[in-house]
């Protein structure tokens, strides 16, 4: 079911559109929890550590895809916003290729700079093995995880946000079922949790295929719709890439967080593994707000209303100060007892040091939850670049936070690193969007010869680039 958010009240459409994604993607953290859960749990600490060490090369190569994704079908949903079907199928079309190649890219990547990497991530010996093969397995199967975020982004752009979270919900109990036969029943220890994950992301991206293929005849591809055409590609590659980058360096970010938690052995890595994993599910109504946030300003975008795109962030910033004020309650009351369930023996030092993770980091929450839906929102009207530079003033502020805070303060400047990276990045974002709004509004009244400040837009809007 394809849904129009150009049109009607844009809250009564960014909700029911949120709330599927919101359970999807409560379901896709569930991947990971799951995994760490039953690794923690059945083989040890160690084990945990293991997985957690390599925490932040997994999420590379998520934010990887995920950023593409995102990007290439940004372009996607601003052709079905301007009625521009032919494009919607070319735009398809153009994004298969095109991932398929940085698949390909990423691939041979992960295998052949893997090793320098855990080392300069300051692995541990005593976790190095485990560690290598579990991020080598997830890097081989990085297609799976491509072809569901591509797929689940294509069905998304054109307003359908429920498919791709049932097909997920089948796939993380998939996962759950595999990693506890691999794990427990055939012995296979780390690696089982990894093939576990890849076959189940595999599985999801199958269902979309079959689901797209027969229920959406407006994505009927022809043999025209596959012409490789440079400047097309450019226009996806232009949101896609400086999206990637945007997502890599805050992945770099967390690489270097993670290379310095390191250090201080397998017990503090478990308890921020732990941390990370119960906040990652906490945060994902922000998530799931800056994602719809993208979509809906990507269709006006290509309709030309600003002004919706103006009342959609005002409420979905309002909504997401309320769900950021929840979850810091929740996180800072219950962290400690949520933390509990990744081990099967009572750690004091990881229940402490994960607990303290969230007591500095939850009062942050609201400039973390106005990143996700400026950013988005930024991203839907075309201008990629600025989502890259708020990425790197994360990654400038988090590495410099990092650096000299654990010299005073050791585990805690690890903790404050993140918060600190947050509040920068947001107030970027928030002038950004800002300033650029109002330039596309004077650019487009101009183009359509539109004086007066408070005359109405035209009904019959072409579609347009801004120069």
């Amino acid at each position: 079911m394809v849904r129009n958010m150009t049109e009607g009240d844009p809250l009564k459409l960014i909700l029911p559109f949120m709330v599927p994604l919101l359970i999807g993607n409560v379901f896709q953290q569930l991947y990971n929890i799951a995994d760490i859960i039953i690794v923690g749990r059945t083989i040890g600490v160690n084990a945990l550590a293991a997985v957690g060490a390599t925490a932040p090369l997994f999420m590379m190569l998520v934010v990887l895809t995920m950023g593409l994704s995102n990007g290439f079908t940004v372009v996607t949903g601003q052709r079905y916003g301007a009625g521009d079907l032919d494009g919607v199928r070319r735009s398809v079309a153009m994004s298969t290729m095109l991932s398929l190649f940085f698949v390909l890219i990423m691939m041979l990547i992960a295998t052949f700079a893997l090793d320098p990497a855990l080392a300069a991530m300051n692995v541990p010996e005593e976790l190095f093995e485990d560690a290598k093969s579990y991020v080598l397995i997830i890097s081989h199967g990085i297609i799976a995880m491509m072809g569901y975020n591509l797929l689940a982004g294509i069905l998304r752009s054109l307003g359908d946000s429920k498919t791709p979270l049932y097909f997920l919900i089948i796939a993380t109990i998939l996962n759950i079922f595999l990693a506890l036969l691999f794990i427990i029943q055939f012995g296979w220890g780390v690696p089982g949790s990894a093939v576990a994950l890849v076959i189940a992301q595999g599985f999801s991206a199958l269902l979309c295929i079959v689901y797209i293929a027969k229920k959406f005849p407006i994505l009927r591809l022809q043999k025209q719709d596959w012409h490789f055409d440079w400047n097309f590609a450019w226009e996806h590659l232009r949101m896609g890439l400086p999206m990637a980058v945007q997502f890599s360096v805050l992945g770099l970010g967390m690489i270097f967080i993670q290379a310095v938690c390191n250090k201080f052995g397998p017990t503090t890595i478990a308890a921020f593994t732990s941390a990370m994993r119960i906040e990652q599910l906490a945060l994902q109504p922000m998530i799931s707000f800056g994602l719809s946030m993208a979509v809906f300003s990507a269709q006006n975008f290509g309709a030309h209303r600003f002004d919706r795109i103006r009342e959609g962030v005002k409420k979905c910033s309002l909504l997401a100060l309320c769900f950021s004020l929840f979850a810091a309650v929740i996180m800072y009351f219950f962290g400690r007892e949520m933390i509990s369930i990744f081990i099967s023996e009572a750690n004091e030092q990881v229940l402490s040091q994960a607990q303290q993770y969230l007591h500095l980091s939850v009062p942050f929450y609201f400039f973390l939850s106005q990143i996700f839906i400026y950013r988005n929102a930024v991203q839907g009207m075309g201008i990629a670049m600025i989502p890259m530079f708020s990425g790197i003033v994360e990654l400038i502020l988090r590495t410099s936070a990092a650096v000299y805070l654990t010299e005073y303060f050791d585990y805690s400047g690890i903790c404050y690193a993140s918060p600190i990276a947050w509040l920068g990045s947001s107030l970027f974002l928030f002038a950004s969007y800002h300033y650029f709004i109002r330039l596309l509004e004077d650019s487009y009244k101009q183009h359509a010869g539109i004086t007066g400040e408070k005359e109405k837009l035209p009904e019959n809007r072409e579609f347009f680039f801004l120069e």
